[in-house]
């Protein structure tokens, strides 16, 4: 990734909130948020879940409205009443997760509520696609306008908000966790975007819990903790160490904390797992106390043989044996029963039902367990909630409270309690720490060596190379759905692992 930009001189902020609070109740949100944006920047805002970032961020947004503190935007005095007026002042927010009418054009979709007109009143799509294209032309991206939405990639469909935040001629454009889903080359894409729009003279703000992301795109970061500003820093003259401790109030220097385990007899048996046109012929064993890592480029095939294992895909050929025992195809119901449990990809879509309470969601494997003469008794089920909300300190005010109020980190504390529960002998966890602040990933990572040195078999897919690499016992890599390198964890080196996930290998690298 290039190198963010030399700071610019110092010019007045375009967008300043100072000392800004905000309560729900008796919960405090945001006790003293402070920002400036400039023009012709790139800024990030860092810091744990719970920090305070998107609040602060609804509030720039005009979805909360502040409590007490200042808020300006070029210098006057502004409170929004709702995103219309904060769309209108030129503001834009381009979440990680767009939210696009799929079975819309693309340049209807830039144009949504306030289509191009014609002299006779009718929609004139075609100024709207040569507008489109207008754009794309600027942003340097290729993108069919008249294509439906339907089936991009997440890449271009931000893409598309982009374009539409520019048609708006947004003046600040917020990006939230923009590259949580994105391969490294959709990344790329993204950040020339990005620079681009700076060079336009546009105030851009990256929220992103990836540092490298951070120091190779943005000039200026801001650190926020426990709902207050902590402090603003060129990029050139601060570490990653540095943000930590400031993210996190104290030193994280143990961030993959690897405790030793005893490796045991093999619980798992993988062999020739092939589906057409995904995987074929995956092999692989997996033993008491041992966590394998599951390596590989973004589509290597990683989740889908996960999914294929746990019995929620099925697959034409192969076998899965637990304890030596074969476990039927596409039968998660007997998977869970027989001691295997998955910590999907996507936490909020599969791994929780987020209108329901963090009490209902952690004991939704076992609910069968806690049920007496066909009725689900609600105070085993609270013990059986708080038991592991407690062991996994779930921050939150109640057990009541809906889970999709949670943070990112809390949320995936939930599903791990939700899994654990059933007391597995293989915990399969894909993509463990994604969208989770730093102190909260060596939480999950303690937590991960804690299990395994209990005996816990663990399958850990991970697309951080840092975290295979500090957490795994031994190394497995996937490219173009089949294992193409496998590595003990003394000789699993960054250039050995990427070799295998990317080179044209033809057997696997041992």
């Amino acid at each position: 990734m290039a190198a963010a930009p030399a700071d610019s001189p110092v010019t007045a902020p375009l967008l300043r909130l100072a000392d800004v609070t905000k309560t729900f109740g008796a919960v405090v949100a945001l006790r003293a948020g402070s920002l400036e944006l400039r023009e012709g920047s790139i800024h990030a805002l860092i810091g744990e879940n719970g920090a305070g970032k998107s609040t602060l961020v609804k509030i720039i947004a005009g979805l909360y409205q502040r409590d007490s503190g200042a808020f300006e935007l070029a210098g006057e005095a502004v409170d929004f009443g709702g995103t219309a007026q904060s769309k209108a002042a030129g503001i834009a927010v381009i979440y990680q997760e767009p939210t696009l009418f799929p079975d819309l054009s693309v340049a209807e979709n830039v144009f949504m509520g306030r289509q191009l007109t014609n002299r006779l009143g009718g929609i004139d799509r075609r100024a709207m696609r040569e507008e489109v294209l207008r754009i794309f032309d600027r942003l340097g991206v290729r993108i069919d306008p008249d294509r439906v939405t339907e089936g991009l990639s997440i890449a271009d469909q931000q893409i598309i908000e982009i374009a539409k935040a520019i048609s708006l001629d947004a003046r600040v454009l917020i990006m939230d966790e923009p590259t949580a889903a994105l391969s490294g080359v959709e990344v790329e894409r993204l950040f020339a975007v990005a620079r681009s729009l700076r060079d336009e003279g546009r105030a851009l703000l990256f929220i992103s819990h990836r540092f490298d992301e951070v120091f190779a795109l943005c000039d200026t970061v801001t650190v926020m903790r426990d709902g207050a500003y902590v402090a603003t820093t060129p990029i050139a003259d601060t570490t990653v160490d540095d943000l930590v401790r400031q993210m996190v109030g104290r030193d994280v220097t143990d961030l993959y904390p690897k405790l030793p385990a005893e490796i045991g007899d093999v619980v798992l048996e993988v062999e020739g797992l092939t589906r057409a046109g995904v995987f074929r012929n995956v092999s692989f064993t997996l033993r008491a106390g041992e966590i394998l890592g599951l390596a590989g480029l973004v589509g290597a095939g990683r989740s889908e043989v996960a999914r294929a294992v746990f019995g929620v895909d099925r697959y034409e050929s192969g076998s899965v044996r637990l304890l030596g025992r074969a476990l039927p195809k596409g039968d998660a119901r007997v998977a869970t029963a027989r001691g295997v449990a998955l910590v999907p990809e996507d936490r909020r879509r599969q791994g929780l039902v987020l209108d329901q309470s963090v009490t209902r969601n952690t004991a939704l494997a076992i609910r069968g367990r806690l049920a007496r003469w066909g009725l689900i008794w609600e105070g085993r089920e609270t013990a059986a909630s708080r038991e592991w909300a407690t062991r996994l300190e779930v921050k939150t005010t109640a057990l009541d409270t809906e889970a999709g109020t949670l943070s990112g980190g809390n949320q995936q504390k939930v599903v791990l309690g939700k899994w654990l529960a059933t007391d597995p002998k293989v915990l399969i966890i894909d993509e463990p720490t994604r969208g989770i602040d730093v102190g909260t990933k060596a939480e999950v990572h303690r937590l991960l060596s804690q299990l395994a040195q209990q005996g816990m078999a663990i399958l850990m897919i991970s697309s951080e190379l840092p975290e295979v690499l500090g957490m795994a016992d031994r190394v497995l890599v996937m490219r173009e759905g089949r294992i193409t390198g496998e590595f003990a964890r003394q000789d699993a080196t960054p250039e050995a692992v990427m070799h295998a996930a990317t080179a044209e290998a033809t057997e696997v690298v041992r």
